[in-house]
């Protein structure tokens, strides 16, 4: 029964160390790849879904778009502890390839899970919900500046008061479940992002106080070794081997399809960069584990009892038991011969 509230803490967790450990100058150099990271790669990879769904599984396009949104979300906590390492041996931060991954990826699973919530009321309702035009902006707008505030407030506090780092960090997950509580409380009024205020007021408070922010990071990293055991046996207790045994074969030529779909969309979000070939390929195998979002959302349509419930759980199921270990496998053997290293 708290499966989900734990997945969440654990994804606060990686969320928060991950804004701690990103430096607004260096996402300045890398602003619009960044930015296009966020969205683009997500939705051409569901055009792929839309594409070949119909034809190989035989879903309606308003259900392979429901498909597309469970299946877009890149996993954070498979993405973000490897992208920490990788900038702290030094590969790729000559052009900020971690950190660009890290935002990228960061901000991708609130633009999914968002549009994940309008095709859900679309499918169930038998109708466009045309709230989607407006909810996905005014959810990460809003995210953004509620971020923001906090981080200017936070970090004037912590300036101006001297208090332990691990009061400090209990104050940080305190303001950070706060965010995801507002989110809930406000979701039928207007959307608004918890997860992105995370990170975003993260980010603000390294940047004020980039010496402390570096130690609290080094503290995250030690909570997030029982976070990540915590979110991962989670997930595993997600998967049902009896939905992923049905039609494997289908499902996973529709997921290796939409994936070379997604590898085309950061390469796309890559062009006119000073990223050679190398360096490009790495972000596109970074972009492929999934896991959190798939394993949070996944079995939502089949509770609320839509025909297309199952065939989506089975998706999901196979993407986390096949893409997590693979992307993962793929960033930790490929980042030392693909990436330059800076001492």
């Amino acid at each position: 029964n708290i499966s989900a509230d734990l997945r969440q803490i654990a994804l606060i967790v990686i969320l928060t160390r991950a804004g701690l450990s990103l430096d607004l100058g260096d996402l300045k150099k890398i602003g619009r790849s960044a930015i296009m990271l966020c969205f683009v790669p997500a939705t051409i990879e569901i055009i792929g879904y839309l594409i070949f769904t119909p034809i190989i599984v035989g879903l309606s396009l308003t259900e392979s778009a429901l498909l597309g949104a469970v299946m877009g979300a890149v996993s954070p906590a498979v993405v973000i502890p490897r992208m920490l390492k990788i900038k702290k041996e030094g590969y790729g931060v000559d052009k900020a390839i971690p950190q660009m991954v890290i935002a990228g990826s960061s901000c991708d699973d609130v633009f999914v899970i968002v549009l994940f919530t309008a095709l859900l009321s679309t499918v169930s309702l038998g109708k466009i919900d045309w709230k989607i035009t407006w909810q996905i902006p005014v959810s990460i707008i809003l995210g953004i500046i509620v971020g923001v505030a906090v981080g200017l407030i936070l970090s004037t506090f912590f300036t101006k008061y001297k208090i332990r780092d691990t009061v400090k960090i209990l104050i940080f997950l305190c303001v950070s479940f706060i965010f995801i509580a507002l989110e809930y409380a406000t979701k039928d009024v207007v959307p608004y992002s918890g997860l992105l205020s995370v990170i975003t007021f993260c980010v603000i408070y390294n940047r004020k106080c980039s010496e402390t922010s570096e130690r609290l990071s080094d503290r995250f990293e030690k909570i997030w070794v029982i976070a990540e055991i915590l979110l991962f046996v989670m997930v595993g207790a997600e998967v049902d081997i009896n939905y992923a045994v049905k039609n494997v074969f289908p499902v996973l030529g529709v997921v290796f399809l939409a994936l070379i779909f997604r590898i085309c969309g950061v390469f796309l979000c890559l062009i006119k960069t000073n990223l050679n070939f190398k360096e490009r390929l790495f972000c596109s195998l970074a972009y492929l584990p999934k896991a959190t979002v798939q394993a949070g959302i996944g079995a939502i349509p089949l509770s609320m009892g839509l025909p297309c419930g199952k065939t989506i759980l089975t998706f999901a199921v196979v993407a986390i038991l096949v893409t997590a270990p693979l992307g993962a496998i793929a960033t930790d053997f490929s980042y030392k011969k693909l990436l330059n290293r800076t001492t």
